[in-house]
């Protein structure tokens, strides 16, 4: 099991630290088997502020991981479908127990010097 670090819009990275949002969505999956999520807010916030273990990951159709997300998806269905137009493939991360990183932390305490267009793998010991 390893973590990744995501770069996330803060306004997504609100609804999740709320609650709203238990799933986020990606159009790979990793090729790791991840557990844990850590979450970088982007422009103007620029730090990460929170990890997530990751419960469930669900990888199907973007029709049936809409039906099966929905409810907590954090985002609109308009959205959702522009976000997953003309793919055959959707992945959404069941996100669990947050630890919120009091205060904000640098990416450089992470060994990085720019967020990922994407994600990284993180090692194990990496800010904790």
């Amino acid at each position: 099991m390893c973590k990744i670090l995501l770069s996330i819009n803060p306004e997504y990275v609100e609804c999740i630290l709320s609650g709203e949002k238990k799933y986020e969505y990606r159009k790979q999956r990793c090729r790791r088997k991840i557990d844990r999520i850590v979450i970088y807010s982007t422009c103007p916030v620029k730090k990460v502020v929170a990890e997530v273990s990751v419960s469930e990951i669900v990888d199907s159709s973007p029709v049936d991981v809409w039906e099966r997300t929905k409810d907590f998806s954090g985002i609109t269905k308009e959205f959702y479908d522009s976000y997953y137009k003309g793919r055959e493939r959707a992945i959404a991360y069941k996100l669990g127990t947050i630890k919120r990183y009091n205060p904000p932390l640098p990416l450089e305490e992470f060994g990085l010097s720019s967020a990922p267009q994407s994600f990284v793998y993180l090692p194990d010991e990496a800010a904790n």
